[in-house]
Formats: structure tokens, sequence, C-alpha cells
């Protein structure tokens, strides 16, 4: 079961309803049509057989014109029909996934920052194209019981002209079918979930060595790298051989079952009216024709169940939080380490041995790590009862790596100010702050300068910089500053200390700076120095920090 997609489905078919409706008529136009045009074909092609045996007298007096008007016409019919249902199916479908990836993307952002932070680059990837794409196979079948309702009944009224007996032994040979593909189903389902897993597998770790392609080339592994892709690749291939294998039963399935029904229908047809076998033979085929698009749709249904699956885990809600006091404008900060609360305006630094956990404090304070248990608050409100909009709303956070877009230096500084308020001064403002103004209006387009896949035109500590530049936008009374000046040669790193020091002066804001050097350092007071007897076990804790000591450095 997958609660949360099919609630996201339900909205979106009553979104689309008129759309699906006019698909869902279409495809029975286009079931009945190819029914009727085949049986009254069959019909009308053994009666003129018969009557021009039957001599010229007979002949003459045919009537070929009424036969073929409704051949003709079910032939437009079933082509009109046909395209109707592509297209507008096909157009409810797509602007169905044009608000399901939004919406995918916007809940793995809402939702608990653990589950974001799992996501692979190739999980992520898989999960909103692969996934999505299985999603938009399944809405485009939203028409299909219709078309093979309409076939069913279409053939029912060719069939049942040649008695009772055929039309019987045609519905209990589509039920069988239908119940057999379903037996099929369940039994294939194993292999169909396993050409989504191997798929995603596979881009996840593609995406991983690509990502990882110079440390390859550095230590001559590419050929390693060609292995491992190939590995996880056979797994893939192994997966769609076992899909292929179970589709030709699907195949032979429909076959048999086609074949049976005609056959069935033409022996139990009157053997004396050849016409009305032929037409009941035909039907009857058709009857089966029309069920193909429900044996292809269990055939598919293993690899759906996995992509539902795979997408309602990024669905689910988060959970809701609300304070029980809301929280000011400018907060007082307790870290949970003792002592008195931070005051608006302090300059904090955090320091100690790698993986104590100071990186982690910070981002249990920006809501990226459960704080549950571990003491810290905003105004005297634990952060764990606090919305994350309000909680992320008091803090601007430069971490160690920065993110950057395969954008422009403009576009990775807007990402501080997505309402785009933000003017041009501010921007280079921001620059000038960061020590980064001068290389920027060196560059050729200047603020719309593009920067590459996670800006591969910088510098390491020009990319450092423009992080900062981008913290420096977001208006919040806090600045969450991780390594700030790593990567920098100390000429530089005096400069943005400088800066920096100018820029909390002029804009009361607090800071709390996490850094193993001095110099930023020199900026605080107090600083923490963070230390325990079991430092390893911080680099991974996700609890509090309550064995941590706080020492006051001078």
């Amino acid at each position: 079961m997958t609660p949360h997609l099919s609630r996201f489905l339900a909205a979106e078919r009553r979104h689309e309803r008129s759309r699906l409706l006019v698909a869902c008529v279409s495809a029975a136009c286009v079931t009945a049509a190819s029914v009727l045009l085949l049986g009254i074909s069959g019909w009308f092609l053994t009666a003129a057989a018969l009557a021009g045996l039957a001599g010229p007298l007979v002949a003459n007096g045919f009537n070929y014109f009424t036969p073929a008007a409704l051949i003709r016409m079910f032939a437009i019919l079933r082509t009109a029909g046909r395209y109707a249902e592509r297209v507008v199916g096909h157009e409810a479908a797509l602007r169905a996934l044009s608000r399901i990836r939004p919406a995918l993307f916007a809940a793995i952002l809402a939702g608990p920052a653990e589950r974001a932070l799992r996501l692979t680059m190739g999980d992520a990837s898989s999960r909103m194209v692969q996934d999505v794409d299985a999603l938009e196979a399944r809405f485009v079948r939203i028409p299909v019981p219709w078309g093979t309702t309409a076939a069913f009944l279409a053939g029912m009224a060719m069939i049942l002209p040649a008695g009772l007996a055929p039309a019987f032994a045609t519905a209990v040979t589509l039920g069988a079918t239908l119940g057999l593909g379903c037996i099929l189903a369940r039994t294939s389902e194993a292999a169909g979930r396993e050409v989504q897993i191997a798929n995603g597998l596979l881009k996840e770790r593609y995406a991983g060595l690509v990502a990882a392609s110079a440390e390859l080339r550095a230590y001559g592994l590419e050929d390693w790298a060609a292995q491992d892709i190939a590995r996880t690749g056979e797994r893939l291939l192994t997966a769609q051989a076992r899909v292929t294998a179970w589709g030709g039963w699907f195949a032979l399935l429909q076959g048999t079952a086609t074949g049976l029904a005609a056959m069935l229908a033409l022996a139990l047809a009157p053997a004396h009216h050849l016409p009305l076998a032929a037409m009941a033979a035909l039907g009857a085929a058709m009857v089966i024709d029309g069920a193909g698009a429900v044996l292809r749709g269990l055939e598919a249904q293993g690899g759906w169940h996995e992509a539902a699956e795979r997408l309602d885990t990024l669905l689910a809600p988060p959970p809701v939080t609300a304070a029980a006091d809301p929280i000011g404008a400018d907060p007082a900060i307790d870290l949970g380490l003792g002592g008195a609360p931070f005051a608006p305006g302090t300059v904090v630094g955090l320091t100690g041995p790698s993986g104590i956990g100071k990186t982690s404090l910070l981002e249990r304070l920006m809501g990226l790590r459960s704080a549950l248990g571990s003491g810290m608050a905003l105004d005297g409100v634990p952060l764990e009862a606090i919305d994350p909009a309000s909680l992320r709303a008091a803090f601007a956070y430069a971490p160690q790596d920065a993110a950057l877009l395969a954008g422009t230096v403009r576009a990775n500084l807007l990402l501080a100010c997505p309402d785009g308020e933000t003017d041009e001064d501010s921007l280079w403002s921001a620059l000038e702050d960061a020590a980064l103004a001068t290389r920027v209006r060196a560059m050729p387009q200047g603020l719309d300068t593009w920067l590459g896949e996670n800006g591969a035109r910088l510098s390491g500590g020009e990319r450092r910089r423009l992080g900062l530049a981008r913290a420096y936008l977001r208006p919040a009374p806090w600045l969450l500053l991780d390594e700030p000046t790593a990567a920098l040669d100390p000429a530089v790193e005096a400069l943005v200390i400088g800066r920096l020091a100018a820029r909390l002066a002029r804009t009361g804001q607090g800071a709390l700076i996490v850094s193993h050097r001095p110099a930023p350092l020199r900026l605080c007071s107090p600083v923490l120095r963070l230390a325990g007897a079991g430092q390893e076990s911080f680099a991974s804790s996700t609890g509090p920090l309550s064995d941590l000591h706080r020492v006051t450095v001078a």
C-alpha cells in the first residue's frame, strides 16, 4: 500500500478529470470500433462469398452498401478515437507529472532532514526520473478498463446473434485469461521490482563514480571503475532478461486465449449460418485482444509497485511541530552545553578536535539533524518544538562545503533571497564583505558569469567565499559559519576576517563560528572548546551533546 502516493494520484485524477473522461470515452470508442469493424468485416466477407457462389441473381440482390458503410465508419471512428485517446490521455498524464516532480522535490525538502541527507545524487535522480516515468505509464493506463469493458460489450453484440453458447464460452475464456494474468503478475512481481532496484543502483553508482572521476584518474583506477559499472549493469541486464522472459509468458497467454476463444465461438456457432459463425469467431478473438492492455498492465505491475513504494517514502509528510511559545525576532541561543543562553549579537567561537560534533551542533540549530533531547533552545523553546521554517529563519548558514548551482554568480547569490527583492548593490556589498568582489568584476560577464557544475570555474577558496557572501545576504539575526577561512591563504584570511568584524559591528548580528584556525576565533567572546572522553563516538552521533564540556578559551 502506498497511502501518500495514492492520495496524491487521486487528487491529480480529480484535477485532470475532464481530460481523463475524454481519454476514457475515446479508449472505449477505439476498442468497440475495433471489435465491430473486424466482426462486421468477417460477416461481410463470408456473406459476400456465399452470395457470389449462389449465382448472379443472389449476388445482384446482395446489399453491399450498408456493411461497407459501417466498416468505413468504424475504421474512421477507431482512427479518430485512437488519436484523441493518445493526445488527451498523454496530455493529462504530462500535466499531472509536471506537478508531481515539483511536489516530490518539495516533499524531500520539507521532510525530515535525515531522510534528505540519506539520498545520494544517483538515488534522487532515479526516483525523480525512472520512478516517475513508471508513474506516468500507470497514469496513462487509467482509460484501460473502459476500453476492455467496451471491447467485451461490443464483442457480445457480435457473438450473441450466433447463440448463447459461444457468448458464454467467450466470457469464461476472458475470465480465465484475466485470472491467469493475475497469477502471472504475482509470480513475476519480484522480477519487475528487481529492474527498478537495479536501475536505481546503476544510476547511483554511476553518479558516484563520475563525481570521483578526478581521483579515479589520479590513482589509475579507470579500469576498476569501468568493471564496477559493468558488474552493476550486469545485475540490471539479468533482471531485464527475467522480465522479458515473463513477458513471453504473458504474450503466450494472450495468444493462446485469443485462438481458443475464436475456435470455441466458431465451434459453438450454428454450422448452417457461416456469416454469423465468422462474425462470432472474430468478435470472440477481439474480446480477448481488448483485454491485452490489462495484461500488459499486469506484466508491469512489479516495477510499478516498487516505484510507488520508493516514491511514497518521499511523500510522507513531516511531523507537525509547533512552538508552545513563539520565538522572538532576535532569539537567544542555548546550545545545551550548560551555562546561560547567548544573547542576540554575541559572537561565539566553537573549536575542538575533529569529529567531536561542532558541525553537528550547527546542523541541529538549522534543523538538519534531530535535536530531540539535546537541550538546545531558542528563547527558551526547545528546538524540536519549533517548526523548521521558523527555526531556519533565525539563521544564515555557510557550511564547510557550500553547494553551488550550475549557474551564474548572481543565481548562486540569490539562493539566499528567493523572493528576489535584493538589489544589485546588496549583491556587490556581500561580495565585498567576502573579499570576492574584485574577482567577480574581473570575470567576463561579472555577476552573470557562468560558473559551471558546482562552481568549477572557481578555486576552492573562491567557492568558500561565495558561500560566505550568500550567507551575508540572508536577513537573519544569527550567522552560522563553519570553517569560514579554511583553504584561504593568510593574507586573504586576514582580509575576510577584518571585513567580517566590520560587518558584524555594522549589522549587530550574532554569530557562531566553528574553526580550527586562531584568526576567526579572535573575533569571538566567548570561545567554547568542545572535548569529550569518547571523541570518535561523536562523529556520527545524532543524540544529545550533553557529554561535551565547555571550556572558555582566553
